[in-house]
């Protein structure tokens, strides 16, 4: 009976370290096909990522990657990539969802452009630090990083967001810092469990609410025009008045023309002598 017992257990633990070392395994190669991935997603015009090369099959070797931080320097299993102010040129790299271990994301002063995913939180469900400031993207924050449950920091300022920030961004419950400064959003900032300071949210002309000043209004006017529509604006009224200018200059002198007494040449005076 103990006998039985004692081999149970042994084949339990058994299988125990054979599903561990496959599911290590996945991982190790999950994130070295993450890598691969960035890398042929972005464009690096500097040449910055030049040490990412992947003949070389030891284990841990990614972790002499540049900006490449490891949860163990002899393992293939990525912890943090930070690659800040590398020239970096592309969309968001959607390939970032084969690094299932990583907890930070650096990306901040490059050239990224275009609307981030709608649904990044498959991309990035499990960091605690995105840093995605200073570079071009576009479009609005997307709602699903409510479900990013596990930030601490997001940072998306210096970008060409625009529209409102997400509720839900504020309910997180782990998040201690979130900037949006310096982009084009608009509407009422909305609360957030743990307070922001001002300068998280400056630059931005149609922001109001705390811990900016109030709304000016109860119904807040969302569309904001922004200096190149006053521009427009501005343009197509001076053109709209050139044009009045040129209209009426053109019927007064054809009403002159027609007058009967427009041309002096035409005109008989008589005096009387007497």
């Amino acid at each position: 009976m103990v006998e039985a017992k004692h081999r149970q257990m042994c084949s339990l633990f058994i299988v125990v370290i054979l599903l561990t070392s496959i599911h290590n395994c996945h991982c190790t190669q999950s994130d070295i096909d993450c890598l691969k991935s960035l890398q042929q997603s972005l464009e690096d015009p500097n040449n910055s990522l030049a040490s990412w090369k992947f003949q070389n099959s030891s284990e841990g070797y990614i972790c002499n990657f540049v900006g490449v931080e490891c949860w163990h320097p002899n393992e293939n299993r990525v912890l943090n990539i930070r690659l800040a102010s590398m020239g970096l040129q592309g969309k968001f790299p959607t390939g970032l969802a084969k690094c299932t271990s990583m907890t930070g994301l650096d990306l901040s002063d490059n050239q990224l452009s275009g609307p981030l995913p709608t649904d990044i939180s498959h991309y990035v469900g499990f960091l605690t630090t995105l840093d995605l400031s200073k570079n071009k993207f576009t479009g609005e924050i997307p709602d699903n990083l409510k479900n990013c449950t596990y930030l601490n920091v997001l940072k998306l300022d210096s970008n060409l967001f625009t529209g409102e920030i997400p509720s839900g961004i504020g309910q997180l419950s782990y998040l201690k810092t979130f900037s949006a400064a310096g982009n084009k959003l608009t509407g009422n900032i909305p609360p957030f469990v743990n307070p922001q300071q001002p300068e998280n949210f400056a630059s931005n002309e149609g922001l109001c609410g705390f811990p900016l000043a109030k709304c000016n209004s109860k119904k807040h006017i969302r569309v904001v025009i922004n200096s190149r529509a006053l521009g427009v604006f501005l343009f197509i009224f001076l053109l709209f008045v050139i044009v009045l200018m040129l209209v009426c200059s053109f019927v007064w002198l054809i009403y002159k023309k027609c007058s009967p007494n427009s041309s002096g040449s035409d005109m008989h005076f008589t005096f009387d002598k007497s």
